[in-house]
């Protein structure tokens, strides 16, 4: 447990789901985290929040810093790798995981909508990458993972769960599509600097803590759920090994180098890329 010892990462959307447990599984390793959400979490109610995530990691015994920042503002993000090398040094890592969805048909779709969707899901990653990229290529190191959804694709006929929910996810679908898209572009500018820059999305809807819809849908489709610990395991192998412009998918990828999962707190090998997911899990 020793991948990512001496190296620190920004990890954002990290209050919760797919990326509180990228951090956990991250901590494991021995990174220094920052962790971000749009807000800390109110006094008293740190359920689900920035402020428990940076406490889970640190009563943990590793090493954690919280910082709020709205991504959907380009002000807000101006300066956030500064405020994150400030708190804890060079960045060595970035994943961009935060997201925002606004499930809409996209003959109806809004123009606000639609921008403040690219801004999160597409110009806040590509402002983070462009901040970091000065430092990581003078040390000629660095990773920068970028979160995606399989909603980049139209689903196949007939759809799996619903027509609708097929039509409404389009609009956040085509950002995820730009976003894979650039990547691969940024990553093949920037592998000869020691920078590695991939995408990854979950090969199947991921169950995290209070995600009931998530789980309503996994009840109906079992075959269609995959453990966050799938997710984070695939994350660290893209995070720490010099793969360049992948646009890849959580179990394909770690059957393809056969990594095992393992548990968020790194003590426990789980199985392999095919773990089923516990649908009553809470974690």
């Amino acid at each position: 447990m020793a991948a990512l010892t001496g190296m620190t990462a920004l990890i954002t959307g990290a209050s919760r789901g797919i990326g509180r447990g990228i951090a956990r599984r991250f901590a494991a390793e021995g990174a220094r985290l920052v962790l971000c959400a749009s807000r800390l979490g109110a006094h008293g109610d740190l359920k689900g929040t920035l402020q428990e995530a940076v406490a889970e990691i640190n009563d943990g015994g590793g090493e954690a810093v919280a910082i709020a920042c709205d991504l959907a503002d380009a002000g807000a993000r101006a300066d956030l790798v500064a405020q994150a090398q400030e708190a804890l040094g060079p960045l060595d890592i970035i994943v961009n995981n935060a997201a925002a969805a606004v499930m809409q048909l996209p003959s109806q779709v809004s123009t606000a909508e639609r921008n403040m969707m690219y801004d999160v899901n597409l110009n806040a990653p590509i402002d983070l990458a462009q901040q970091a990229l000065p430092g990581m290529r003078e040390r000629r190191r660095g990773w920068i993972l970028n979160i995606s959804s399989a909603s980049a694709h139209q689903p196949v006929v007939p759809y799996r769960d619903s027509q609708i929910a097929a039509h409404v996810i389009a609009a956040y679908g085509s950002t995820k599509a730009a976003l894979d898209r650039y990547t691969q572009g940024l990553a093949h500018e920037v592998a000869g600097d020691g920078v590695f820059v991939n995408t990854l999305a979950p090969e199947n809807i991921v169950l995290t803590s209070g995600a009931d819809y998530v789980r309503d849908i996994a009840r109906r489709n079992p075959d269609m759920a995959e453990p966050v610990e799938v997710m984070a395991e695939a994350a660290l192998e893209l995070c720490c090994a010099r793969h360049v412009g992948q646009v890849c998918y959580s179990r394909r990828l770690l059957h393809a180098v056969g990594r095992d999962v393992y548990s968020l707190d790194g003590r426990e090998r789980l199985g392999d890329a095919f773990l089923p997911a516990d649908l009553e899990a809470t974690a």
